[in-house]
């Protein structure tokens, strides 16, 4: 199974891509891990990224491409793989594509975790990090009535990327970019979208439950 796995931030990405990875016995791979292993592990892409990043700069697409293409030649992703992260547009879409077609392969699957912008909003701006120990907890999930970590007893305060401001402004920047990106994989009739709402273990079934008829 080789598959892709969009959604906007805040929608559970993270989580659903560890579940289902290890559900069909196959690699997950984020772009940033792919960073933090050729940055650590110094490799020449590593090290070349690194010096867009020292500068503050993006690291360029023929820079994160080339980095996909060597961790997908890997071992551990020849019978399939789950992406998250990568691709994030239409034209890298385009690049994965022609990079699969050269080896004989294709994607067999986009998943795409739908959830509206009040429940993104409602998951990230409640979120408070304890300024001691960093643990972050949930003024709603966690049922939180003062500011205080109940682990360490640090105060807890909101990141400004946790600030609904901010968060709705993320939203509106995922639409822009990522929206075109749907509607490419609408076209090549391989998405499906599944409903991210509710507890991890129900997502991670309707997720598995939309997954088995493309499995092989």
């Amino acid at each position: 199974m080789r598959l892709v796995l969009v959604g906007p931030p805040g929608a559970g990405k993270g989580t659903q891509a560890q579940y289902i990875a290890s559900n069909l016995s196959i690699p997950k791979i984020s772009t940033g891990d792919i960073f933090r292993a050729n940055v650590s592990g110094g490799t020449d892409l590593g090290k070349l990224a690194k010096t867009f990043m020292d500068r503050g700069d993006l690291v360029p697409d023929e820079v994160t491409i080339a980095m996909v293409r060597d961790r997908l030649s890997e071992d551990d992703a020849q019978d399939g793989f789950l992406l998250d992260g990568f691709p994030r547009n239409v034209a890298q879409a385009e690049i994965l594509r022609d990079m699969l077609k050269d080896w004989g392969l294709e994607l067999d699957l986009v998943l795409e975790l739908v959830v509206d912008d009040d429940e993104v909003v409602r998951r990230l701006a409640g979120r408070r990090t304890c300024s001691q120990c960093g643990r972050i907890w949930h003024v709603e999930f966690d049922d939180k009535k003062d500011d205080k970590c109940d682990a360490c007893g640090g105060a807890l305060f909101q990141r400004d990327d946790d600030k609904e401001e901010t968060v709705r402004h993320r939203l509106e920047v995922y639409q822009e970019q990522t929206a075109p990106l749907v509607s490419y994989y609408v076209d090549e009739g391989i998405l499906v979208g599944v409903d991210a709402t509710g507890p991890v273990e129900e997502v991670t079934q309707r997720a598995m439950e939309a997954i088995r008829p493309y499995l092989g």
